[in-house]
């Protein structure tokens, strides 16, 4: 393998990268021709795409390529379990500079294929581009199974709010490592790799979910997102939510309220979703609130009350997660 992208070039590169990949019984036609052909039984396909920009999303002193792959694979694989899909496959669009050591997207993609087998889905196709900076974008495919899928719109006055998945813990992470450290190693790690909860998804689809979320912008944004599509508002109580005690530790170290990075700390991806009040939940979902009539009070309250503190994440402001 030669040093750099630049000396590699193009089609090396895809010969490079094409050739970690592995498959799944869904991929009719895989890497190497015009376009991919996915199976979509369903005869409906779930998609979803999201860029990661260096310095922006991700920087190459915190995480490495494998880091950077299973987390641009994550989120995008996420919000297709948000759906009650099961995602099937994944498309890579890379831009990298030419001077890139070639062991840098090499590593990406074994990152990207790795997390993809976790969900049960494979990468078949892409395209790479040279560039002044990095910038990873994802595009994610799914089937519904003949399920509806679950919207941010179905909520109702009476249901339950419940969340499966960690809450704060990247967050938590980011305040390590903005401080110059690496660890706790779990929140840290919880930053670079999330661990969405994919197959929760499709299984709360069939428990009979109203309305459901990936927790990627923080959970107040999130739970907004589907109060505002819903026309309801959400009401969530704190004393429900358990905070790890060294997410405790943490925040007494950096000065800040834990419960911060719990209700407005993004890039979990948790999943979170609103159930009728009969529904028996299994265990891996906590019941952290309920749907309410709207009123003049904010879409999402905390213990009844407004949530005055900053947080969330906005790709065009100066708030990060």
């Amino acid at each position: 393998m030669k040093g750099t992208v630049g000396e590699l070039g193009e089609f090396g590169l895809i010969r490079e990268l094409t050739s970690r990949l592995t498959t799944t019984p869904a991929v009719r036609v895989g890497p190497g021709d015009d376009a991919a052909v996915v199976a979509a039984p369903d005869r409906r396909v779930v998609a979803s795409t999201d860029i990661l920009l260096e310095g922006r999303h991700f920087r190459r002193d915190w995480s490495t390529a494998y880091d950077v792959g299973r987390k641009a694979a994550a989120q995008n694989l996420a919000d297709i379990a948000a759906m009650g899909a099961v995602p099937t496959a994944l498309l890579l669009g890379l831009v990298v500079p030419a001077e890139l050591p070639v062991t840098w997207p090499s590593e990406l993609m074994d990152g990207i294929r790795d997390e993809c087998q976790v969900a049960g889905a494979s990468v078949v196709g892409g395209d790479v581009v040279r560039g002044d900076t990095i910038m990873v974008s994802i595009t994610a495919l799914g089937d519904l199974r003949n399920q509806e899928p679950i919207t941010r719109g179905g909520a109702q006055p009476g249901d339950l709010v419940a969340v499966t998945g960690w809450l704060g813990w990247s967050a938590a992470g980011y305040a390590v490592l903005s401080r110059g450290f690496r660890s706790p190693r779990a929140f840290v790690e919880a930053h670079r790799r999330p661990e969405p909860p994919y197959h929760a998804g499709p299984a709360a689809a069939g428990l009979g979910a109203t309305a459901m979320c990936d927790v990627s912008d923080g959970l107040i944004a999130d739970l907004g997102h589907i109060a505002e599509a819903s026309k309801v508002r959400i009401d969530i109580r704190s004393g429900a939510i358990d905070i790890p005690s060294q997410m405790n530790d943490i925040g007494q170290a950096v000065g800040v309220d834990p419960m911060q990075w719990v209700l407005t700390g993004g890039e979990d991806h948790a999943i979170v979703a609103t159930f009728p009040p009969d529904v028996k939940l299994p265990a891996r979902w906590k019941v952290i609130g309920e749907v309410l009539n709207p009123s003049a009070l904010p879409q999402v309250t905390v213990d009844g009350a407004p949530w005055t503190s900053s947080g969330g994440w906005d790709h065009f402001g100066d708030i990060e997660s």
